[in-house]
Formats: C-alpha cells, sequence, structure tokens
C-alpha cells in the first residue's frame, strides 16, 4: 500500500481531480471486439436495489445485462421495471449465464465479501455497496486477488468524488484554515426497521454510519495512525419489518477518535438513536454534520456527506462566516456504479479508491478491538488520501 507522511505532504488542486489516468489500461483498449458499454450484472434487488438502477439505466457507459437475487421475485420485477434480459436466482448461475464485466453488488452486508470474491475469482470487475467485505483482513485479501486478476474493484462511500468534498480540499490546500488541528463528524438516525442484518453480526452504526464521516476525514486529513473508541448496544432488540422480532447483536452506538499525525485528531459518533426531525431523507438536513478546525479558521458541511448542501466558512481574513453552496453537478450517492462503469470503459481513475476502503475497515475493526480491551489501537494500512499531490 502507498505510504504518506502527512508533514512531508504538497497539496495540489490538481489531485482534485476525478479523471487522472488510471493505473488499469482501459476496458475498452484492452478488449479484442471493444464493446460499446460495460455490460453490467446486478445482485441484490431490494430496497437500494430501486435508487441504482435509474442511474445506471441513464449512463452512457452501461448496459443492464442480468439481476439476480435469492428471492426471484423481485430479480423479475427489477428485469420488468428497468428491461434486463437476464434473471438469475443465485450467483452461481449468475457467473456461469450471461457475460458481463462488471458486478454491482447490493445485497445485505454480511455477503459483500463472498460475492466480491466470487466475482473477482472469475474475472469480473466489481462495485460494492458498503463494507467491500467482512473484515479489514479480507478486503486485503480481496484487493490482492483483484490485482491478481487484473481486475477492479470499488466500493461505497462515493463522497470523495463530491463537489463539497473538492471545495473544502481546496480550501485545506490552499491553507485557509491555518493550521488544520481537529475534526468532528456525526452521523445518526433511528436506525433502519427494513434490514434485520444491519443489527446482526458483521453490522452496526459504525458500518453503516460512521463509515461515510471516516472516509471523508481519512480522505481530508489522511490516514489514520490510531484509533481508540467505545462503542455500546443500547436497544437489546428490534422489530424488523420482515422478521418480526431481532437480538441487536452489533453496535447501535459508537464514538471513536482517529490520530492523523502530526498532531491532528478527529472524532467521529454514529448510532441508532439520534433524534432527527428529517430522519436523514436526502436533502432534509440543513445543519452542519462535519466541522474541520484550523488555528486561522473553521469549515463545517451542511447537510450530509453522502448529500451535501454547502459548506460554511469562516477565517482570520473573513471571520463571519459565509455559506458557500454547492452546485450538485450531479453528484448523488448512489452514482458510484455508474462512475465504475465510466471509469472502466473510458480508462479514467477515480478520487475512489481500493486502498482507501481498505483503510477504513481497519479504522472501523479498530474501534471494536478498542472497546474489547479498552486501548489505543496502532493502525497499520496506508493510501495515497485524495488532496495529497
Amino acid at each position: 500500500m502507498l505510504t504518506m507522511d502527512r508533514r512531508d505532504v504538497i497539496y495540489s488542486a490538481a489531485a482534485l481531480s476525478t479523471t487522472a489516468v488510471s493505473a488499469f489500461p482501459s476496458f475498452v483498449a484492452a478488449a479484442s471486439n471493444p464493446p460499446t458499454r460495460m455490460r453490467v450484472g446486478v445482485i441484490g434487488c431490494g430496497n437500494v436495489s430501486a435508487s441504482y438502477l435509474p442511474h445506471l439505466r441513464a449512463s452512457p457507459h452501461a448496459e443492464l445485462v442480468s439481476a439476480c437475487d435469492i428471492i426471484p421475485a423481485r430479480a423479475e420485477a427489477l428485469s420488468k421495471a428497468f428491461n434486463i434480459p437476464h434473471v438469475y436466482p443465485q450467483i452461481e448461475s449468475m457467473l456461469a449465464g450471461a457475460e458481463f464485466d462488471l458486478l454491482v453488488n447490493l445485497t445485505d452486508m454480511q455477503e459483500h465479501e463472498r460475492l466480491n470474491r466470487a466475482a473477482l475469482a472469475s474475472g469480473k470487475h466489481v462495485w460494492s455497496e458498503k463494507p467491500p467485505a467482512n473484515s479489514f483482513e479480507a478486503a486485503q485479501s480481496l484487493l490482492a486477488l483483484a490485482e491478481k486478476n487484473e481486475r477492479w474493484i470499488r466500493s461505497v462511500p462515493v463522497v470523495v468524488a463530491s463537489p463539497a468534498f473538492a471545495f473544502i480540499a481546496e480550501a485545506l490546500a490552499s491553507r485557509k484554515l491555518g493550521r488544520v488541528v481537529a475534526a468532528h463528524a456525526q452521523y445518526g438516525h433511528n436506525g433502519p426497521n427494513w434490514a434485520a442484518f444491519v443489527h446482526q453480526q458483521g453490522g452496526g452504526s459504525l458500518l453503516d454510519l460512521a463509515v461515510y464521516n471516516i472516509t471523508t476525514l481519512t480522505g481530508l486529513l489522511g490516514p489514520a495512525r490510531s484509533v481508540t473508541a467505545m462503542t455500546s448496544v443500547v436497544t437489546p432488540t428490534r422489530k424488523s419489518e420482515r422478521v418480526g422480532e431481532i437480538q441487536v447483536v452489533a453496535d447501535d452506538n459508537a464514538m471513536l477518535l482517529m490520530n492523523h499525525g502530526d498532531g491532528v485528531i478527529s472524532h467521529v459518533q454514529s448510532g441508532f438513536h439520534y433524534f432527527h426531525p428529517h430522519d436523514d431523507k436526502s436533502g432534509e438536513e440543513t445543519r452542519e454534520t462535519l466541522s474541520i478546525i484550523g488555528s486561522e479558521g473553521t469549515m463545517g458541511l451542511v447537510g450530509y456527506d453522502w448529500d451535501p448542501r454547502a459548506v460554511d466558512l469562516a477565517t482570520l481574513e473573513a471571520p463571519s462566516t459565509r455559506r458557500h453552496v454547492i452546485e450538485p453537478s450531479g453528484f448523488c450517492w448512489q452514482m458510484g456504479a455508474s462512475l465504475a462503469a465510466e471509469s472502466l470503459f473510458t480508462g479514467r481513475s477515480l478520487l475512489i479508491t481500493p486502498e482507501h476502503a481498505v483503510h477504513v475497515l481497519e479504522v472501523i475493526g479498530a474501534a471494536t478491538q478498542s472497546q474489547e480491551g479498552g486501548r489505543l489501537i496502532e493502525l497499520q494500512s496506508r493510501f495515497e488520501y485524495s488532496i495529497g499531490a
């Protein structure tokens, strides 16, 4: 993995571009009979697919080929709604069926690792909902498999590709805040009742919610060097729409501190007991959910980092807080699979990298270890973070 000492980083606005030349050869250039679009197979036809599929169908770089779900009726319904020609009940038949190039994995988070591994082993590229794997070690293994097979794997979150992220990164690059020393982020609501898996082993508020904040902060401030955290289960049982009452095993309340090196510390909190007047509906959050503090200024992200609306900025030179409204420019949280298809088809890369996702998984795993052992956990992974040259 790439390493970078934050003290030696030279910031560059050019590094904010999402269209740098890819490390992998263009899919089109490598093909003997170049296709007109990336052929896409979607696995997991539940709630999230209804958000992804319209965006994929509108993409000039994607062709929807297959739909797969362990509940065949859901795959059939998706097939009819989006004119997808092939339907399968499990990944084995999907991989052995109609040819496709990119697997879009929208299944329960506990299944991601197994399905992503099967797809990579069969020569497919992968776009995965978060997390791409069930542990830091497994994520490292998946990345090694992708590199061995000359395949591509990326995953949610896509926050580093947002205009708001670029605005904040440019402000940091130009030293508008002076010396950055601290940051805080939070994401919480009263918990999903449609998905039992979020509350079971391998789920939790860290993997479901805090993953966005951790991705944003490590993308802006650099990889975490160490983590300390406290997590808890506040509500031991919940009712799920599909399966009724369930035992809550995974964290539903979490707070963690990250040391980014050079004295920079950030704090992230998440949970499924947060009152919110608008729940977490897109476009309705008008408060700051993430802030960065420096010696000569502060910045606050208005809205969630997966659905940013504006950035508040106050500096030593202009101390009155000014709200900078960020034009969405087509950005939305469900655009990741379309970005994947575009990247693979054109040979251009993204700021969304597998090394970053692997690091975030190590942070989350370290938070759990910190709670269990009551200690600071040193981290080993690094990545070339998004605003570093």
